[in-house]
């Protein structure tokens, strides 16, 4: 943001304090809708997962704070740009879904959305379309002579999401090379609809929300604004969302409550202060109180961070018993029965399960090479106990209170539950 704009409303005022802005395309303009209470504003989020894993949680949570600020939210499903792909990112094409595939999930994406908005008929409520509404209906010839003739391919090659792919000699599909026509065309319709003016995202969208603005200036809507944030990566450079053992996603069940607040537990140092300011609603001065401890009292900080972090999606009490649980395992030793579990069959255990297979059996390891290096490491444990033997197998000794407790590391920890 300018250096020399204030913002007046509580929107961008807020934004600007946590770090949400990277971009935008009349600071005075959206400041002056949001103060009046007319900001209606939306994002895009295609189904191409059952989930949106936290890679989506700073647009999610832009979202948040619009309705909390007086505006309306429009979370848009992309039901109909799912089956097109956005090019933006990738060196590769997506690979197209089932509409199925698409319809399934959609809603678990949708059950993300009602744990962080309230949806109604009011004001400030938020709806939630599907572009699949407009676009499945659309008649080729007049999107060609309707909507395709604003459209310069001039200006479309030299967009960073095309250029990037070309430059790279990477096939770009003709499809892909329409995603950015029917984004542009979302904004337009959503314009109609429902009265959106503002369209928020993720830095490497803006592009295609910037070309959504000029198409709405030529099929005749009113001032469309654009709102980008920043695209986030932890201090050591990680690309938030993803971990060596895969996304962290924001359907429990696809990621469990304690993995979930695990993640957030072991932030780096340096990254405490600005997870707080985007993914809790403390107050700025606690944060700031949180964020200027040193030493070991930063864990403080990670542990708050954690439970906030984990009470917004999963709920407080989901939060608190995943922080219990990680105070029995670390600080007392225990065996925290509400660990991730996975149920192994007595037959298998009777039969000798080699540890290796256990442990990719608990997913802790991504294959029997992998564990092997990690036996060699030392990184591996059963019960506690360090695996030694690569060539070892569990049995019914290895039982206790129905359960094995596998470990990677020392913070990953799998229950296998004997039935």
């Amino acid at each position: 943001m300018s250096a020399a704009f204030t913002p007046q409303s509580e929107f961008l005022r807020v934004l600007a304090q946590r770090g949400f802005i990277h971009q935008c395309s009349d600071f005075p303009g959206v400041d002056a809708k949001a103060k009046a209470g007319e900001l209606i504003a939306y994002i895009g989020f295609d189904c191409t997962a059952a989930s949106l894993h936290i890679g989506s949680l700073v647009q999610i949570m832009m979202l948040r704070w619009l309705q909390k600020s007086g505006g309306k939210p429009v979370p848009l499903m992309g039901g109909g740009t799912t089956r097109v792909g956005d090019p933006s990112g990738k060196d590769e094409g997506r690979q197209l879904l089932s509409i199925e595939k698409i319809d399934e999930n959609k809603a678990g994406i949708k059950q993300v959305f009602s744990k962080f908005l309230n949806f109604g008929d009011g004001k400030t409520d938020a709806v939630m379309p599907d572009n699949a509404e407009w676009l499945t209906t659309l008649n080729y010839i007049e999107f060609l002579r309707d909507v395709g003739r604003h459209f310069s391919v001039n200006r479309m090659l030299s967009m960073d999401s095309v250029k990037m792919r070309l430059d790279r000699e990477h096939e770009l599909s003709f499809i892909e090379f329409n995603y950015m026509c029917l984004q542009a065309y979302d904004f337009v319709e959503l314009n109609k609809r429902y009265g959106c003016v503002a369209q928020m995202g993720g830095s490497d969208q803006w592009g295609n929300i910037v070309t959504g603005i000029d198409l709405g200036r030529r099929m005749g809507a009113p001032q469309l604004y654009a709102v980008t944030s920043p695209l986030l990566t932890t201090a050591s450079g990680a690309k938030m969302g993803k971990t060596a053992a895969g996304a962290v996603w924001l359907n429990a069940d696809m990621l469990s409550v304690y993995d979930y607040w695990q993640y957030w537990r072991n932030t780096e140092d340096a990254d405490t202060g600005r997870f707080l300011k985007l993914f809790t609603e403390l107050p700025m001065d606690e944060i700031a109180r949180l964020d200027a401890l040193g030493g070991a009292e930063i864990n403080e900080a990670k542990k708050i961070l954690a439970n906030e972090a984990t009470a917004m999606v999963h709920g407080r009490a989901a939060a608190e018993a995943a922080a219990e649980t990680s105070r029995k395992t670390f600080e007392e030793g225990a065996l925290a029965t509400s660990l991730p579990s996975v149920p192994l069959a007595g037959a298998e255990l009777a039969a000798g399960l080699g540890v290796l297979t256990a442990f990719v059996k608990a997913g802790l390891v991504a294959s029997t090479g992998e564990a092997r290096r990690q036996v060699k490491a030392g990184g591996l444990r059963v019960n506690d106990e360090v695996v030694g033997d690569e060539r070892g197998s569990l049995g019914g000794g290895d039982v206790k209170e129905g359960v094995i407790k596998l470990s990677f590391g020392r913070k990953k920890h799998v229950l296998l539950k004997v039935e």
